[in-house]
């Protein structure tokens, strides 16, 4: 029983997909049971909502178009944090109801937050006629509501604002189609969408002022400056974004973050001649703690999947003792103690004043001279030279002896061949086509790289393993067989890199 209310106490996810009307007192809804596959419209009676959407002094949750929001009534009354996903749907965190901001949705705002608190901004009462829209055998396909909503802005003048609006929100599993055929509906009895993304979004509009969107499209990209800035400012937001997945536990959560951090550490040491580096090189210090704190989780992830993969092509007569329960045993423990690093680290003021860093230097970007100009020649002189860097780090790793130093220089070599590969990402909207085969041509090297080096990694985790086998008195063949295997996998990676290399071509940069 313990475990069940444990289990009620936490927060818990529902994948939001809604549209939004404008509607007035007198708007009335067509007849839906025309639309595919609703055989019914089902009035579902009505609900009295009164919520508290909660964010800082400067409403910077609003900014970047997070919801937090008490509210009581309801089916779903509670705690509720929504995060944008694409238009028209999110991710929808539920928390049980209680006075004060639940810790576990506060950490998942607080790369916006920054430690700043959190308090009642506005208050939306609204009473809410609904109606469930459902197939021939009442399964409910979506819900449609008509809400009358009051808001109130608490903090500064305290204006309020009256409107009615429709939504219409999917049922979990539904197909996304019913949406455009009700939308159609709708659209034909004269009722159109909202302008305002959300509730709290329009309250916001009509109480007071409203905070600036932190995601507005930048103008399109003129000069060298702009095309740099504009790349790293989208992976800060990539950053933020992925800030919460990793807090949430999601698949490949700390690798997209991870890999965030890496192009904008490259985009800030290969555009040197663009931006100061006197202003750049502390962050740039700062983004590589970051990747190796993210790296512990992120590759124990990698590792664990190539292993349980491995064992599973072995056949069964080959699997001597408890291998799948030792890796998993082994697997656990490690992944606890790097979890919990991971959380850790986004909590701490470190990561917190890296993110201020961040803000600054976009808010005042510290160009260089370079910068104002034109872009081709500026950044092709950047991409060039990292794949100049690059050449050297391949030709040295090829010409060494297969061992431990050669696997140390190709994992050296990938490194450089990711760097080149962002900063010609970077160069892609204005250098084209060429910027564009490089990309795609130094993936390949990238990918046969990392692959050889997971290989090296691999075979650390399976001596580790073969030798606690040992120990236990149990059988260490499938861990030795693996171990062959990972040693005859880097040697084919080995000889695939001179012919990916010889592809790898900047002809045309810069031209």
């Amino acid at each position: 029983m313990a475990d069940t209310r444990a289990d009620a106490q936490r927060p818990h996810a529902k994948r939001e997909i809604e549209r939004k009307y404008e509607a007035t007192p007198d708007t009335r809804v067509p007849d839906l049971t025309e639309t595919p596959g609703v055989a019914r419209v089902l009035h579902a009676g009505t609900a009295d909502l009164d919520a508290d959407y909660y964010d800082t002094t400067d409403l910077r949750l609003a900014a970047h178009a997070l919801t937090l929001r008490r509210r009581t009534g309801g089916a779903d009354e509670g705690w509720h944090l929504k995060l944008p996903v694409a238009p028209g749907v999110r991710d929808e965190i539920r928390a049980p109801l209680a006075d004060e901001v639940p810790p576990a949705l506060a950490a998942l705002v607080r790369a916006r937050t920054r430690g700043r608190p959190l308090r009642p901004a506005v208050r939306l009462r609204s009473s809410r006629d609904i109606h469930h829209l459902v197939d021939a055998d009442g399964t409910l396909l979506a819900e449609l509501s008509t809400d009358t909503v009051h808001a109130e802005r608490l903090t500064g003048d305290g204006g309020t604002a009256d409107w009615t609006e429709i939504e219409v929100e999917l049922a979990d599993g539904a197909d996304t189609a019913l949406l455009d055929a009700v939308d159609r509906h709708l659209r034909h009895a004269g009722i159109h969408p909202a302008a305002a993304p959300s509730k709290l979004a329009r309250a916001l509009q009509e109480t007071g002022p409203a905070p600036t969107p932190a995601t507005t499209a930048p103008p399109a990209p003129r000069t060298a400056g702009d095309h740099v800035l504009t790349y790293v400012h989208a992976q800060a937001d990539a950053l933020l974004a992925h800030d919460a997945a990793v807090r949430r536990s999601q698949p490949d959560g700390v690798h997209r973050m991870r890999v965030a951090s890496r192009r904008l550490r490259s985009a800030l040491r290969s555009f040197r001649s663009v931006l100061d580096r006197s202003a750049t090189d502390p962050l740039i210090e700062e983004l590589r703690w970051l990747g190796r704190e993210l790296a512990a989780d992120r590759d124990q992830e990698v590792l664990e999947e190539r292993l349980r993969t491995a064992l599973d092509t072995i056949p069964r007569p080959l699997l001597l003792g408890p291998v799948q329960g030792r890796l998993r045993r082994w697997s656990a423990a490690r992944s606890a103690d790097s979890r919990g690093r991971t959380l850790e680290v986004l909590d701490s003021p470190r990561y917190l004043s890296l993110l201020d860093a961040l803000d600054a230097l976009l808010a005042d970007p510290p160009l260089r001279g370079k910068a104002a100009k034109a872009p081709e020649a500026v950044l092709a002189a950047a991409v060039l030279k990292d794949h100049a860097r690059l050449a050297d780090r391949v030709e040295h790793a090829l010409s060494l002896p297969p061992g431990p130093d050669r696997d140390l220089a190709l994992h050296s070599a990938r490194k450089a061949a990711k760097r080149t590969r962002y900063a010609a990402e970077l160069a892609r909207p204005a250098l084209g086509k060429p910027a564009k085969r490089l990309v795609r041509r130094l993936k390949g090297v990238q990918d046969c790289l990392g692959d050889h080096q997971d290989s090296v990694v691999a075979r650390e985790a399976l001596r580790d393993l073969a030798i606690q086998a040992h120990a236990a008195g149990e059988p260490s063949f499938a861990w030795g067989l693996l171990y062959a295997r990972e040693e005859a996998a880097a040697a084919a990676r080995e000889q695939e890199l001179p012919d990916l290399w010889r592809r790898v071509s900047v002809r045309g940069l810069g031209t």
